[in-house]
């Protein structure tokens, strides 16, 4: 019991941590991306400006003059020097003017160049000729001579970049007639970006991880102070109770003290107890064994009854739907519960079930689930989550190895949209568009208590055009004859089709062809039914 206590807090830590670690990735890469894109921006308004300034340096039409004296001109030296001099107040690696190959581009001859001195990279001498870096080079080029451009940008950034992390802005030398006759290009390392996006992970990483720590911790922590260990005492007292049938030591509401539904169910036990302990020494006094038992299965039976919800109509200012259950137990008591209640303004949650055994230890389990299931209900979740939910606070406390089938449905009322799961539970009845019920086999999952691993499924029925559904108990298609010939699963189908009533008349109807079937042989199983119809206002 420990391990699997254990495997759960270790399961729901797991899953809350990869919620986590998801939700950190995404909020890391939206702020890198922005950062990113920031930086870039002010990399490329810097670079641009520096080369637009240089450009004023050059007399676009003596170009030609420029390559004829091999740039050994003094008017050539003072546009090296300005560009030295723009290359070191504004911080750039490579200020320098090219003349690409027309009409494939494919070469270029560098005339003017100027590195800062801080970087340790090659130097083009004037008149220098070499092949084009790559394609991106040769459309960005065209661009700017046969496309009227008025200026590209080329980002380097990768592990293979001999040059380290860079932006290039490149701009047309434009002549007196309008055309391009040179580029003047002006590169820029951007160690800056690199280092902050560096900076930027590793502090993310480091508030991650210390807000993971502390979430786990407290998580841990609540998991088992609110729910795994009272759940196990509750579990453990009626597991006690069932058998000893004696006062406990010490009330459960004396050690669980919360007020949701967790605290309800260990008071209701603690007040189911007192009650039959007190009725069980009272008969004794006066009356035989038999009537002893008797009255305290009246007794469970009063409390089981009370716990379900019987006042119809059950919601009188909801004219959306409506919505009618009735439970025949075999015994004094029994081993199904139904149930409804909304979870907000907007979901009612529906639920039918049966559990495994009979008598009170069947009922008090039955219960219990009851109160699981109401509790993790009202989180908000998906049906088939919320079996996951209840499956697991199950299977973490079932030393009696007991188990329950339940389907459960959660409707929204405004659309008509039904969400629904199904642990082990017998196929509901769905009313078509042609106003004829037919069995939905939909995706079974495993009884509830047997397996913790099991993962349920969630569907959808359109209550729009399946106005009516009908959920019930093995006692329904079960129930025999006196030659144990069973009712079945055709019959009910039949009985339903055969009346086009209200829920409740659906359900009496059902009622009355179970008795005339049955006869005079004694019933063996609980009979539970609920029907829920929507109604389009």
């Amino acid at each position: 019991m420990k391990k699997l206590r254990q495997s759960i807090t270790l399961k729901s830590v797991l899953g809350l941590t990869a919620l986590l670690v998801f939700f950190a990735v995404i909020v890391c890469a939206i702020g890198y991306s922005i950062v990113t894109r920031g930086f870039l921006n002010l990399y490329g308004e810097s670079v641009f400006k520096c080369a637009n300034t240089a450009t004023y340096f050059i007399d676009a039409d003596r170009i030609d003059d420029y390559i004829d004296c091999k740039g050994e001109s003094e008017e050539c030296q003072k546009i090296i020097d300005m560009m030295d001099m723009l290359c070191h107040t504004q911080d750039v690696t490579f200020v320098y003017m090219i003349v690409p190959d027309l009409p494939d581009y494919k070469h270029i001859t560098f005339l003017f160049s100027a590195m800062n001195k801080k970087y340790d990279y090659e130097h083009y001498d004037f008149g220098y000729y070499k092949e084009t870096t790559n394609e991106e080079y040769v459309a960005k080029y065209k661009a700017m001579y046969e496309s009227g451009s008025s200026g590209e940008l080329v980002i380097r950034r990768g592990k293979n970049i001999s040059t380290g992390d860079h932006i290039t802005a490149m701009v047309p030398v434009i002549g007196a007639d309008g055309s391009t006759k040179a580029i003047l290009c002006v590169q820029k390392q951007m160690e800056y970006l690199s280092e902050f996006q560096r900076r930027y992970i590793g502090n993310i990483l480091i508030i991650f991880n210390v807000f993971l720590v502390f979430v786990i911790i407290f998580h841990t922590f609540f998991l088992n102070r609110n729910i795994l260990n009272p759940v196990k005492r509750i579990t453990k007292e009626a597991s006690r109770f069932a058998n000893e049938n004696i006062t406990p030591g010490k009330k459960l509401s004396d050690s669980i003290k919360s007020e949701d539904q967790i605290g309800k169910l260990a008071l209701s036990i603690d007040k189911m107890e007192q009650q039959i302990i007190e009725y069980v020494q009272d008969i004794t006094k006066v009356t035989a064994v038999n009537e002893r038992i008797s009255t305290e299965l009246e007794l469970a039976e009063g409390i089981q009854t009370h716990m379900l919800p019987t006042d119809y109509p059950a919601f009188p200012d909801r004219k959306e739907f409506d919505i009618y259950a009735s439970m025949k137990p075999a015994k004094e008591i029994g081993g199904d519960f139904y149930n409804y209640f909304f979870i907000d303004e907007d979901h009612l949650c529906i639920a039918i079930a049966d559990a495994s055994g009979k008598g009170i230890p069947a009922a008090l389990f039955t219960m219990a689930s009851k109160i699981i299931v109401d509790n993790n209900a009202l989180s908000g979740l998906k049906a088939g989550e919320i079996l996951n939910r209840v499956n697991n606070v199950i299977c973490a406390n079932n030393k009696d190895e007991m188990f329950i089938s339940i389907w459960l449905g959660i409707l929204e009322v405004s659309t008509g949209k039904l969400q629904a799961a199904n642990a082990g539970h017998e196929y509901p009845a769905i009313m078509g568009e042609d106003g004829h019920f037919e069995i939905l086999k939909d995706n079974h999952g495993m009884l509830i208590g047997i397996d913790s691993e099991m993962d349920y499924k969630t569907y959808e029925i359109d209550m729009k055009k399946n106005r009516k559904v009908f959920i019930y108990t093995d006692g329904v298609p079960e129930a025999t004859d006196s030659k144990e010939n069973m009712f079945g699963l055709e019959k009910m189908v039949d009985t339903l089709n055969s009346c086009d009533g209200s829920p409740k008349q659906i359900i009496d109807n059902m009622k009355k062809e179970i008795d005339i079937f049955a006869g005079e042989a004694e019933q063996f199983d609980d009979i539970t039914m609920l029907c829920i119809q929507y109604l389009e206002l």
